[in-house]
């Protein structure tokens, strides 16, 4: 459980599908994985795989009991969440030994919803087909239809389904990147699930972490979620050809962030206008460049 916002997947099972491919991977709550292939493309929306009564919890043995300390309940509360933020940290190092032993640009895209993430990504890989190898991995909570959009792009997508979760986590992408087997000197885009809270707490084991916020959006959105701000290398500040019909103010999200973060880096575009997309693809280059 994420103690910052309440999500779990304790209760359920992640699901990890390479688009088009048919393969599904369950990644369970205490941890096992469960690969089998599925004839048809598309699976109802809902379906669960049980594997015995070992993957039931008694939910009510977690309630707190009017007879307990409560700064007892709160210190396990901390200590779960240290050991949740510890061992992902150590699949992250591994999901980043792997980016390294394979030369592979691994960035981690994190906005809040309807930043326009995806319309951003769909015009990259359409502007520099044949320039860079692609692969993408996506995150949502439910429903492939991000995933399905990048599939017609031709590139390879894994679509994670978080279901009750709110972010991807090392273990999640370490079963997407078995599932793509990206190439080397891939350069791997991780769509993470819209939240600007969260995903800001788990590595993935990326190169650098790249957030997108939109002018149809507060200007104090830095201010309001410091966290992903702080650790991010770039800020993306979309839809830019809408600013003469909203109240944003470019520069003073620019100022809130470089208070969070001065070495925090902006760029200026319109993912379906085109402007300044080509300030974006000169900095992904210069960073596949570096590695």
């Amino acid at each position: 459980m994420c103690s910052t916002c309440g999500c779990s997947q304790s209760d359920g099972t992640v699901t990890i599908q390479v688009i088009g491919s048919g393969e599904h991977v369950h990644l369970n709550g205490d941890g096992t994985v469960h690969h089998h292939h599925h004839d048809h493309h598309h699976e109802p929306h809902g379906h669960k795989h049980h594997h015995g009564d070992h993957h039931h919890h008694d939910h009510d043995s977690h309630g707190h009991h009017h007879d307990h300390d409560h700064s007892h309940s709160h210190k396990t509360v901390v200590d779960l969440e240290r050991d949740i933020l510890s061992q992902n940290q150590l699949l992250a190092e591994r999901n980043r030994g792997y980016f390294s032993a394979k030369n592979i640009l691994a960035l981690n895209l994190v906005s809040s919803p309807g930043s326009g993430k995806t319309a951003l990504l769909e015009k990259t890989l359409a502007d520099l087909q044949g320039k860079l190898p692609f692969v993408v991995i996506e995150g949502d909570q439910q429903t492939t239809n991000d995933a399905d959009r990048i599939a017609a792009t031709g590139v390879p997508v894994a679509q994670i389904n978080t279901g009750k979760g709110c972010h991807l986590d090392a273990a999640m992408v370490q079963q997407a990147l078995h599932s793509l087997r990206p190439p080397e000197e891939a350069v791997v885009f991780i769509e993470n699930v819209g939240n600007l809270v969260c995903p800001a707490l788990f590595d993935l084991g990326e190169n650098a972490r790249v957030v997108i916020i939109s002018v149809t959006e507060g200007d104090d959105k830095p201010l309001k979620y410091p966290d992903m701000f702080r650790d991010s290398a770039l800020c993306l500040i979309n839809k830019i050809d809408l600013l003469p019909y909203v109240s944003f103010s470019v520069e003073r999200a620019k100022e809130y962030a470089s208070r969070i973060n001065p070495h925090l880096k902006f760029l200026e575009v319109s993912a379906t206008q085109g402007t300044g997309m080509d300030t974006w693809y000169q900095w992904l280059t210069k960073q596949r460049g570096s590695l």
